[in-house]
């Protein structure tokens, strides 16, 4: 027994208890009354683990008045019943210990872009726009073409146009991405300055630079591109606004308190407005 046990990694004690058939899941009954909505979240989104449905089913439990539910539950409730999701197998990332995040929003914008292969052979790029302090989305440009300097400065007005309407920005904002040549054009960078953003890059061969636009992607196609209908570029163009503005509403973040961008963002206006 041992070696087998320690071949598959597991503990030998749970075994003879398994074959000798004592096991028992601990349970407490209260767990039933949450199973039937937890069941209903991950159908709707079944990529999301443990600490993201305990989000929304807190959300939906906050509007009706009711109390809040652990996280340690749902994870109970989500074990027992085969709800979880599978382990992380991929290799491991490199260290990177400089520092993206930003401790108030308008002060980093960070970009990248990103491919979709659909169903008919027919691909489209998308490059994207986000706050690093807040993770909204803050506009994107999507082609069945290459990614051009004017498509990056496109996002760039898209971007400014949406915190900040007509104007330019109060203060200089840092605009990250990596060396594309999109994003290093002499046009774009100048037209970045006149926009009020100060271009910075990454370091080659340093994706973890720019990590937060990297788990953009990788959340995105995991929540958004892989759970849809791909059968055409325009079906996917058609889709991709709701994708974009589902992101930005619904999708919680660990390092927002579980709270999604907009959410976030209506939290931090609330505070602002309270007396001290």
């Amino acid at each position: 027994m041992k070696a087998i046990t320690d071949t598959l990694d597991v503990a030998r004690s749970n075994q003879y208890e398994a074959r000798n058939g004592r096991m028992k899941h601990y349970g407490k009954q209260e767990d039933t009354a949450y199973l039937a909505r937890i069941r209903h979240l991950t159908g709707e989104r079944p990529t999301y683990g443990y600490r993201r449905i305990t989000a929304l089913l807190n959300r939906e439990r906050e509007e009706t008045g009711q109390p809040r539910v652990n996280h340690k539950r749902v994870y109970r409730c989500m074990k027992i019943n085969h709800l979880l999701l599978q382990k992380h197998t991929g290799r491991p990332i490199r260290s990177h210990e400089g520092t993206i995040i930003t401790l108030k929003s308008n002060l980093r914008w960070c970009s990248d872009g990103f491919e979709i292969a659909c169903w008919n052979g027919e691909r489209i790029r998308v490059i994207f726009a986000l706050d690093c302090a807040d993770r909204e989305a803050l506009s994107y440009v999507a082609t069945t073409g290459g990614i051009t300097g004017e498509m990056v400065r496109d996002l760039m007005a898209l971007a400014i146009e949406n915190r900040f309407g007509r104007d330019t920005p109060p203060h200089v904002i840092q605009w990250l991405s990596d060396n594309g040549p999109a994003y290093t054009a002499y046009e774009t960078r100048s037209f970045a300055r006149l926009m009020g953003l100060e271009p910075c890059t990454t370091p080659y061969y340093s994706p973890e630079s720019n990590g937060m636009a990297e788990a953009f992607i990788k959340t995105f196609k995991r929540d958004y591109v892989s759970m849809h209908d791909l059968e055409s570029a325009q079906r996917v163009m058609e889709q991709l606004p709701s994708w974009f503005a589902d992101y930005n509403e619904y999708h919680p973040h660990k390092g927002l308190k579980m709270r999604s961008p907009n959410q976030h963002r209506r939290f931090l206006t609330t505070l602002e407005g309270c007396p001290v």
